[in-house]
């Protein structure tokens, strides 16, 4: 059987990409064949379709890093035929075809059984956005952080992972300081429940203290750098931050003295590699976390295969808010 699909592919040092019929043979042995039903666009997307990137591993690729539908046929005797999952993380869109096709083939313990009342186009809409800031919150709460202990900051909370850092945390009664430096997002993100916006001028205010006053009891970073240093500054005591982003810098700089003195924690919050029962255990919760409603209010846009070139460049142009959804079969 064939079926069509988003493809990058290596033309010595340019990358061409287009919508392609493929064969079944192409998407190799793995046991469980899922027809997909949605898929969503995520940043790490827009990396793999720039020349000279490191993110993509092997070419031709068809990237997607989410991606949720039906299983059609299981090698496995965990997945059931007929059963609705997702799949994120892991090698998809990277250095395994991903969710950017009517079909993919992927290792049974890649597989998320989608909870009850939750859909395919749901499972994506919340994707691997959702399921970061999910986690984000999962490990600051097993660090201590309660919604009595203060204000949390969010840096980045206009993007995907900061949005649904703001709507899940507000929802779970903390007080939600959001960072952004668009100004035009922040009615957005008061309406996420976020009780004040601030600038991210606001947030490094106090560089080159090595100590900055006590303002977070915990923080969701979305950016890294310099502004993650400046959130270290200024947790209070005990606190702690959630890091899973780097748009920001990829490196940044701290003495010891926030550690030490006011005892904080840097967490690190890896959405790639998080072992499967941890990832099933967060979705199990995923209806509550983010109600149908709350999610369908992130949709920016819908795009079937032939619209995804564009809609990648808009995302890697900053020129989206929320979540871009393809459906291949459209």
């Amino acid at each position: 059987m064939s079926f069509r699909a988003f493809v990058v592919d290596r033309d010595g040092d340019h990358l061409r990409t287009g919508v392609s019929e493929l064969g079944d043979e192409e998407l190799g042995e793995d046991p469980v064949v899922i027809d997909v039903e949605w898929a969503a666009l995520n940043f790490k997307d827009t990396m793999v379709v720039q020349p000279g990137n490191r993110v993509a591993l092997r070419y031709p690729l068809i990237p997607g890093i989410d991606l949720a539908g039906t299983v059609v046929a299981s090698g496995a005797d965990a997945v059931e035929v007929g059963a609705k999952v997702l799949a994120h993380g892991y090698d998809l869109g990277v250095a395994h075809h991903g969710g950017f096709a009517e079909r993919v083939r992927v290792p049974a313990d890649w597989v998320v059984a989608l909870p009850e009342g939750v859909s395919p186009r749901h499972a994506v809409t919340v994707g691997t956005a959702g399921f970061t800031a999910a986690l984000s919150l999962r490990r600051l709460e097993a660090n201590g952080t309660r919604p009595e202990r203060g204000p949390v900051l969010v840096t980045g909370a206009s993007g995907g992972v900061g949005s649904m850092a703001v709507s899940l945390l507000a929802r779970r009664g903390y007080e939600v300081v959001a960072s952004t430096g668009k100004v035009a997002e922040h009615p957005y993100l008061v309406s996420l429940g976020a009780s004040s916006v601030i600038g991210r001028d606001e947030v490094t205010a106090e560089d080159g203290r090595v100590l900055g006053s006590e303002r977070w009891a915990a923080a969701v970073d979305c950016v890294g750098g310099a502004t993650l240093a400046a959130v270290i500054r200024s947790l209070a005591y005990g606190g702690a931050v959630a890091a899973s982003g780097l748009t920001g810098g990829n490196s940044f700089e701290s003495t010891v003295y926030p550690f030490i003195v006011r005892g904080v924690a840097l967490l690190g919050i890896d959405s790639v590699t998080t072992p499967i029962e941890e990832r099933r255990a967060v979705w199990r919760s995923v209806a509550t976390d983010f109600p149908k409603d709350v999610a369908e209010s992130m949709v920016a846009s819908e795009v079937g295969l032939d619209g995804i070139d564009g809609a990648l460049a808009d995302l890697a142009a900053s020129k989206v808010r929320g979540r871009v959804l393809v459906e291949p079969r459209r």
